[in-house]
């Protein structure tokens, strides 16, 4: 069976949560990270979390709310790191694509959540949208925290930076893209990488432009193994090798 370490399984993109779970199950998906990104949605994964045996959160604040989020949304975070089944302080990190003016912010934000991940021993799910050398730069002050660089694309010089420091690599549907190259450094960087969807996010190809869901987990599966010409054996057993160092999570 296979994990889908991110997605977003928010009330506001999914009519019924039971469907959606049902649907990856049936597509060998057993179990599910799902990431906060806000204080909103930080307390609907603390209640899923409550429903669902078989999802795992992550809480954190994503750079997108740094003109937003509230210090006591950063005490509540602290709060709640230690609550069952939360495996990790994510979604967190830099994005510079849409939001250049606020960089200092962002890194600030972004080390403060680091603090807490060091403190309570506990990995991250970094999000770094052009902002490899900030990213870099900043995880290197915490060599005790290690995680997973959320949908990495990047060059192979990058992955190799972060596997060095100790990352795991999550893969998603960027890699079935056409236009993407991620898939020509597959063979170097798959003893690291884990799946993850990013639903609603990132379809994978072919049917990109669709919301997207962690049934799909089992198309970029597929894709991966094709690519590299190994079994999904082979896939599941390094996959989940990476879920249970980063996560510690039965798998």
């Amino acid at each position: 069976m296979l994990v889908d370490t991110h997605c977003h399984l928010y009330k506001e993109y999914y009519d019924s949560l039971t469907d959606v779970l049902k649907e990856a199950s049936l597509n060998q998906v057993s179990k599910f990270i799902v990431a906060g990104c806000d204080q909103k949605s930080n307390e609907e994964v603390l209640e899923l979390l409550k429903s669902q045996d078989s999802i795992y959160g992550c809480l954190g604040i994503h750079p997108e709310s740094v003109t937003t989020y509230q210090d006591k949304d950063l005490l509540f975070l602290e709060e709640h790191l230690k609550d069952v089944r939360v495996v990790a302080v994510g979604e967190i990190g830099l994005d510079y694509h849409f939001d250049k003016e606020h960089k200092e912010q962002q890194k600030e934000l972004f080390e403060k959540q680091l603090v807490l991940a060091e403190k309570y021993s506990l990995p991250v799910v970094v999000h770094s949208r052009d902002a490899t050398k900030d990213t870099i730069e900043i995880l290197k002050k915490f060599p005790k925290v290690k995680g997973v660089i959320h949908s990495f694309s990047g060059s192979l010089e990058v992955a190799e930076i972060y596997i060095k420091m100790g990352y795991k690599l999550g893969i998603n549907g960027v890699v079935t893209f056409k236009n993407s190259h991620l898939k020509e450094i597959l063979p170097t960087i798959f003893p690291y990488i884990v799946l993850e969807t990013d639903s609603p996010y990132l379809t994978p190809h072919p049917y990109r432009g669709n919301k997207n869901s962690p049934k799909n987990i089992l198309l970029i599966a597929d894709f991966i193994c094709e690519y590299l010409n190994i079994s999904k054996n082979q896939l599941e057993k390094v996959t989940n090798e990476n879920v249970r160092a980063v996560f510690d999570i039965l798998v």
